[in-house]
Formats: C-alpha cells, structure tokens, sequence
C-alpha cells in the first residue's frame, strides 16, 4: 500500500505541477454517457485487464458495507452483481468482455473545473543489508512502537473514515517526528530498522513508490512494503523545486532524480521539505508484486492510484491519455492503490511493473488526460445538476 488518506497534522497542500483548467462546473459531478462516446473503446484489448477486474472482484464481493465518495456510492449488492457478471467473460475474447462490462458497468463522464493529471510508479529494486556498515547508512524504518493512529470517527460520526497520526508526549497527543527529525536520528531508540540501503534518494523514492525490492550483499533478494508514515502531508519536492527555480516545466521524476545527483550537499535539504516519512515490512516473495490499497497485487499497466474520496477502490475507469513518449493511451484500468502525491478529482498514477522498462516508463510520464468511471448499475450518482 501507498500512503494512505491521512488528516495531516501539517497543514501543508501539495501539487506536482500546475494545470490549465478548462471550463466546467465547479462542483465536481457524475455524467452518464454511453459507451460509443468512450474514445477507443473498441480498440483495446480490454481482457488484458481482466485479472485486475477479478482481483477487485474477490474484495468487492466480500464487502459488507457501501462505497462511498463524493461522487457516488455503490451498495455491495451491486458490486456483486457487476462482478457476478465480469467473472464470465471469456479470457482473450475482447469483444465478448465489451458485451459483458456494458451489462455490468454504466459509463460516467466526470465533470470537472481541474485539468487531469497521470503519472506513473514502478517497482524499484535498491541495495542494502541487515546491519548498519559502510556504504549502507541510510535505514529503512519499521512502524515505531509509540506512534499512535487516532480514529477521529470514533469521536464525531461526520469525521468518519478520517485519521490523526501521533505521539504522546508530557501527557499531550502531538504530531509524530517530521522527516527532518527522522534525518537527525530521533527513532535510534524508537523504532527498528528494516534493513540498511546505500542510498537516501533511493530510499526517498522507495518510499514514493510504496514498494520495492532490496538486494542483498550475497545477492538474495527481498521485498518491502509500506507499513504506515508519520501522518504528515505528503508535499512534492517536484513542486518545491519548480517554486525555487532549480526545475522547469516539466518535472518527471528522472528530471528530480538528476538535480539530486547533481547537487548532493543540498538533496537532504530538498528531500525534507517533504515531511512525510513512511515505514516499511518485510513482504512474502509469493506474493507475485506490489500490493495496492485495495489489498490486492497490481496488475503492470492496468491498475490505476486514484484519489478514494473521488472514485472507489476496485471502480473500473476508461483511460484516455498519453504514455511517457506521447503515444495514446486509451485502455480500460481498475481503481487498486492510491497516494500520498494522488490528489484531486482527475489524478491517477500508472503502475507499470518492476525493472528499468518500469522505471524509464514511471519516471518520465506526466501527462495531462481525463478518465470515465464504469459504475455498476444501481449506483448512487451524487450532486448532478
């Protein structure tokens, strides 16, 4: 899992880049459409996602209670119809499994004063070791014993899903240590650390990615997954370095990546700007990838980050943007994970898998584009004009 939707105990709002925005209502809303007007529809070879249709399928049909977000809410009775319906398509067969999500699935336009934004995130693979030593100085953390995680729903039904993350400190709940005091050492005799890494950029972006794999000295590989961070507002150095005049339009990752390198008496100072910090667990090797915030492994160039206060985790959605080298993307795509940096109506990131193919198609992608939700029948479309 990525990091989570977390009340901030900073009161900091991060943006990537700055948009155009278009003309449009400016209450975000739901506009039903029909699928001729999904552009590419019949192009893609939308069994390609099936797997990630199924994995979503498995938890949806296990819910008990509804999804919701500003958008809509969807009962698990019709989850469970969709997805009765999904788990008959044919695998290969497109044009069978276009007949079936049209039974299953209505089309959404969403409507929207924000201009879309995709970017991407891979699997990284580091280099590290258990014990602290030579080139590995920099600790990947496990959650600290005395950080605490408040339900504000339990106090006030109107603050329900919503969280506060902290310490207490001389019997007053506080916010827990910020990046920059991590840096300093503040969790030595506070929190365990995972293992050991040769690298703090690489570290930093571990952490952006939400999951990765470490090598180990003798070549043994393991995985590590997000546990939790330190509940501070995820603020985009991307950002930080465009507002300062160290970048230009456009900031991708391997634009970020170099200005690090290229100055690395100031990266500490740049990488704490952002106050988030997120600790990690061991992951089983079985588990065949990445696991998303749905619960479920991602499927490489079908499973999509979204923004949960907008579209519901498992949701189908019809993509329309461009990759990292302006080719169209038009595919179909399943909600599975969400972000820190994943913001706003129209923001999506792209998992593209493990390896450097991953990693050169994630880091360079920012792209402007819209997508479609594809809710199933009997949802509760909310605040249409």
């Amino acid at each position: 899992m990525r990091v989570s939707n977390v009340i901030a105990v900073t009161l900091v709002v991060a943006l990537l880049t700055a948009c155009a925005v278009p003309t449009a209502p400016e209450k975000p809303y739901l506009q039903k459409i029909s699928y001729e007007e999904l552009p590419g529809w019949d192009n893609d070879h939308v069994t390609d996602a099936l797997p990630a249709l199924q994995k979503s399928c498995a938890v949806l049909e296990r819910k008990k209670t509804a999804s919701e977000s500003a958008l809509a809410t969807v009962q698990p009775d019709d989850w469970a119809a969709a997805c009765h319906k999904i788990r008959g398509i044919t695998p290969g067969d497109s044009a069978q499994a276009r007949h079936v999500l049209a039974d299953a699935l209505v089309p959404y336009r969403v409507m929207t004063t924000e201009a879309g934004l995709f970017t991407g995130y891979y699997e990284p693979t580091l280099h590290g070791t258990y014990q602290q030593g030579g080139h590995y100085q920099t600790p990947l953390y496990q959650k600290p014993q005395d950080m605490i995680t408040a339900d504000l729903g339990a106090f006030k039904s109107e603050w329900q899903g919503k969280r506060l993350v902290g310490k207490v400190q001389d019997g007053k709940f506080v916010p827990y240590d910020a990046r920059q005091q991590i840096a300093r050492g503040t969790l030595k005799d506070r929190a365990q650390p995972l293992l050991w890494v040769d690298s703090p950029v690489d570290a930093f972006f571990l952490a952006v990615q939400g999951s990765g794999h470490v090598q180990l000295p003798d070549g043994t590989i393991v995985r590590v997954g997000y546990d939790g961070n330190n509940g501070h507002d995820y603020v985009a150095i991307g950002r930080w370095l465009l507002d300062h005049n160290e970048l230009s339009k456009p900031v991708t990752m391997h634009a970020i990546r170099a200005w690090l390198a290229s100055h690395p008496a100031r990266a500490a100072e740049v990488m704490n700007a952002n106050p988030s910090y997120v600790f990690f667990r061991m992951l089983n090797q079985m588990d065949g990838g990445p696991q998303g915030a749905e619960g479920v492994g991602l499927t490489m160039g079908r499973s999509l980050a979204v923004d949960p206060a907008y579209v519901p985790l498992g949701t189908a959605l019809w993509l329309d943007t461009t990759d990292a080298k302006g080719n169209v993307l038009r595919q179909l795509m399943v909600a599975q994970d969400t972000g820190g940096a994943i913001k706003g109506v129209v923001r999506g990131d792209i998992f593209w898998g493990i390896g450097a193919d991953a990693e050169a198609q994630a880091g360079a992608m920012q792209s402007p584009g819209v997508y479609y939700l594809l809710l199933p029948r009997g949802a509760v479309i909310h605040d249409t004009p």
